[in-house]
């Protein structure tokens, strides 16, 4: 099979990265691309957001099937540009993708599917923002009705704060806050079936401790030893299959990448917002532990035949996946920073450890591998559990050298820690009493 992605983050790297070991996939290329995703697959330039383009090149490459990994070009039509030209791409229509491209349109489709959410109100003016903030009170949650790249949602119990972001919106939903820890749970269909994959946990917040500004995502890890594990078949029949059966009832059917951002909370769980692609950085977790070949459950999806598909394959073990941002970020980025260290990942840590570049490109003067955005590189680790894997990737990031760059240091630890005490404490159980005094 010929494979072409669009795209050139951490997500289409990881995407292609698992397409590159899969036997199917004869030919892998990706556009346009970066200097990590260059070691995997042939790069292409395009305009990404250009569907006529991308259709043409496709067409060029004889490829059987296209994946497009960021939200822009979705919501731009190049799935429907693909689609016209009869090739098989996994990713929703223009029409469909609203789902993630306005929060409006979301909140309609969960409240006709009786999907569990937020309350929240559509705000078009100064008076409309003010009685709804009024309304929920703190900690206040102000979301971009648009795209806005991982950054347009605000949550703080800053009143200014909340409605200067609101104001700067144009178009913003304000809803009321959602308790409990956070999940993301993403689902392959062909807009009809729907098949779950293995949930996974990001940290948006910039700095340790869940502190700073809201990020497009700093690190993330699965699976989740302190989730019941009857989340996904719960949230498989109360918010993904009903979402795409309405969609489809509409005659706008969703087929490619549905992602449930989720809250646990103690009323039960609601949905925070939803994406149509896979997202960044919980794709390189998942990925990492999938361990059915990629490359037919996307085209089983692109052509409508899930329902045939043989369940998927899990690793047991454990992925973490750590951010390394530029100076500044999530702020304007600094840009052109030489990275070091990639061949000592590379040759003392792979092949269970391993670096994803997002905002990087390979300088032509020099030749090095330089910073080009805010989110550089995603380290990502394996291991039989958690604490495993966590020891892995921290022990890649320190190879990593980036001038003025951050990343966070707890990515896991508290669920890595809890699992450990859990184990401890099971293992105590059935040693039984008297086992410490033999």
């Amino acid at each position: 099979m010929k494979v072409l992605v669009i795209g050139s983050g951490a997500r289409e790297h990881a995407l292609c990265r698992a397409l590159s070991l899969d036997p199917d996939v004869s030919a892998l290329h990706c556009a346009p691309g970066n200097a990590g995703i260059a070691e995997v697959a042939e790069l292409h330039t395009v305009d990404a957001l250009d569907g006529a383009a991308v259709a043409e090149l496709a067409a060029s490459l004889e490829a059987e099937l296209v994946v497009v990994g960021p939200e822009a070009p979705l919501v731009a039509g190049v799935a429907d540009a693909l689609r016209a030209r009869g090739i098989p791409v996994f990713g929703p229509s223009a029409e469909a993708a609203q789902l993630e491209g306005s929060k409006a349109f979301a909140k309609d489709v969960m409240a006709a599917a009786g999907v569990p959410t937020a309350r929240a109100y559509v705000c078009t003016s100064e008076a409309e923002i003010d009685e709804a903030l009024d309304a929920f009170g703190a900690p206040y949650v102000v979301k971009d009705d648009g795209l806005a790249a991982g950054k347009g949602v605000v949550v703080t119990s800053d009143l200014a704060a909340a409605r200067e972001h609101a104001l700067a919106c144009g178009r913003v939903v304000i809803e009321e806050y959602l308790d409990g820890p956070e999940v993301s749970l993403f689902a392959v269909t062909d807009g009809e079936t729907v098949i779950p994959l293995q949930p996974a946990q990001d940290f948006k917040r910039a700095y340790d401790g869940d502190e700073g500004p809201n990020t497009g995502g700093m690190g993330a890890y699965s699976p989740l030893p302190w989730a019941d594990p009857k989340l996904v078949d719960e949230v498989l029949a109360s918010v993904l299959q009903p979402t795409v059966d309405e969609l489809r009832r509409r005659g706008t059917p969703f087929a490619g990448l549905l992602y449930a951002g989720l809250a646990i909370t103690s009323r039960g769980v609601r949905v925070i917002e939803f994406n149509a692609r896979f997202g960044d950085p919980e794709t390189q977790v998942v990925l990492a532990r999938l361990k059915t070949p990629l490359a037919g459950v996307l085209l089983a999806a692109a052509t409508g035949r899930l329902d045939s598909l043989a369940p998927l394959r899990w690793s047991d073990g454990a992925a973490v996946t750590v951010v390394i941002a530029s100076h500044n970020y999530p702020d304007t980025p600094r840009t052109g920073d030489a990275i070091t260290g990639l061949d000592e990942v590379a040759e003392q840590d792979g092949p269970r450890a391993y670096v994803l570049h997002a905002g990087t490109k390979r300088d032509v003067a020099s030749g090095d591998v330089v910073s080009a955005g805010g989110r550089v590189l995603s380290v990502t680790a394996t291991g039989s559990d958690l604490a495993k894997a966590r020891e892995r990737v921290y022990q890649a990031v320190t190879r990593i050298g980036l001038d003025g760059s951050h990343h966070r240091s707890d990515i896991a630890a508290r669920a890595a820690a809890d699992a450990a005490a859990d184990a401890a404490a099971e293992a105590a159980v059935e040693a039984g009493p008297g086992a410490a005094s033999a």
